[in-house]
């Protein structure tokens, strides 16, 4: 029994330990109104709407340096414009211990007709 309790009180130091790491770091972002992602030709013409959640490896410069689709939007024209597009935007560099660093950042990239 002794054993067990030993074990839990590790499990539990390193479980609170890994929560202050995590707590020191955070996510690039990006402002939507300073990018915008041009709506590729034929899903207008054939109306395509959807969201394409993706996430972005951001550079402590801002830039992008690798980019992966997380959730399709169910039309692959509009995925690939969102990653190209949104690739190519200046993101707000992600904190490690409050200095730049590079991180990951997720966003949702919604396509909506008017």
């Amino acid at each position: 029994m002794k054993n067990l309790t030993v074990k839990l009180i590790a499990a539990m130091t390193l479980a609170t330990a890994a929560g202050a790491t995590f707590a020191a770091e955070v996510p690039a972002s990006f402002d939507p109104k300073k990018c915008s992602v041009e709506y590729p030709k034929a899903s207008l013409m054939n109306e395509e709407q959807g969201t394409t959640s993706a996430s972005f490896l951001v550079n402590a410069d801002g830039t992008v340096a690798e980019s992966k689709l997380e959730k399709s939007s169910g039309f692959k024209n509009l995925d690939k414009a969102a990653l190209k597009g949104l690739s190519s935007c200046k993101f707000k560099p992600g904190t490690k211990d409050g200095a730049p660093a590079q991180t990951w950042a997720k966003v949702d990239y919604a396509w909506k007709l008017d």
